[in-house]
C-alpha cells in the first residue's frame, strides 16, 4: 500500500496558497479606486484576467481530485472545499464584470460633448462600478476565508494512527481511507460430505 503520509499537509498548503492569491488580488483590486476613483481599463482588464484564472484554478483543482482513483485517499474534504470557495468567487467575477461594463461606458463617452444628460448617465455608471467594486471586494474576502477555514479542518491524522483509531474516534474530516479488512474467516466447509446411513 502506498505511504500517504503528509499527503493532507500538501493539500492543506494548497488550498492556503490559492487562498493568498484571492487576498492579493483582493488588496490589488483595493489599491485601484477610491470614493473618488476608478481603475482605468489597462488596470480592470488586468484584475478581470487574474479573478477569471483563479476561478478557473478552483475549477482544475477539482477536476484533478476527481479523476484521482487512488484507494488509499478519499478527496471529499478538498474537493468540498474547492467547491465551496466557487461560490463567492463566481459572486466576485459577476460583480467585476458589471465593473468593466461600467467603465467600458465611461471611455467610450469620455470625450462626448457635455450634456445634462451625459452628466447624469457617467454620474449613474460611476456609482454602479463603485458599487460592484465593493461588492467584488467582499466576495474575495468571503473567498479568502472560506478557502482558510476549509483546509484549517482538514486532519492531517497519518493513515498508520488513524488505523489504530476505534471507529468512534476517528476524524471525519480526514483525507486518507483505511485499508479494507479481508473478511473474516468462515466455518470451514468440507468438500465431500457422506450421506446419514440408516438404520444406526
Amino acid at each position: 500500500m502506498t505511504d500517504h503520509t503528509g499527503r493532507a499537509g500538501l493539500e492543506k498548503d494548497e488550498l492556503y496558497a490559492l487562498a493568498r492569491e484571492f487576498e492579493m488580488l483582493r488588496s490589488d483590486l483595493l489599491r485601484s479606486y477610491t470614493q473618488s476613483s476608478l481603475p482605468d481599463l489597462v488596470t480592470a482588464s488586468q484584475q478581470l484576467g487574474a479573478l477569471t484564472g483563479l476561478v478557473k484554478d478552483l475549477s482544475d483543482e477539482v477536476l484533478f481530485r476527481v479523476t484521482d482513483s487512488d484507494p488509499g485517499l478519499d478527496f471529499g474534504p478538498v474537493i468540498a472545499a474547492y467547491t465551496g470557495a466557487s461560490a463567492p468567487a463566481g459572486r466576485a467575477m459577476n460583480n467585476y464584470t458589471e465593473a468593466f461594463e461600467q467603465l467600458g461606458f465611461l471611455r467610450r463617452y469620455a470625450e462626448a460633448p457635455a450634456s445634462a444628460d451625459l452628466r447624469d448617465a457617467r454620474q449613474a455608471a460611476f456609482d454602479v462600478a463603485q458599487d460592484r467594486l465593493d461588492l467584488t471586494v467582499d466576495s474575495l474576502q468571503e473567498t479568502f476565508v472560506t478557502l482558510r477555514r476549509d483546509a484549517d479542518r482538514i486532519d492531517g491524522t497519518p493513515p498508520r494512527v488513524l488505523a489504530a483509531l476505534s471507529r468512534s474516534v476517528r476524524p471525519t474530516n480526514s483525507i486518507y481511507r483505511l485499508p479494507v479488512e479481508p473478511p473474516a474467516p468462515g466455518p470451514v466447509r468440507l468438500a465431500y460430505t457422506p450421506a446419514p446411513r440408516h438404520g444406526r
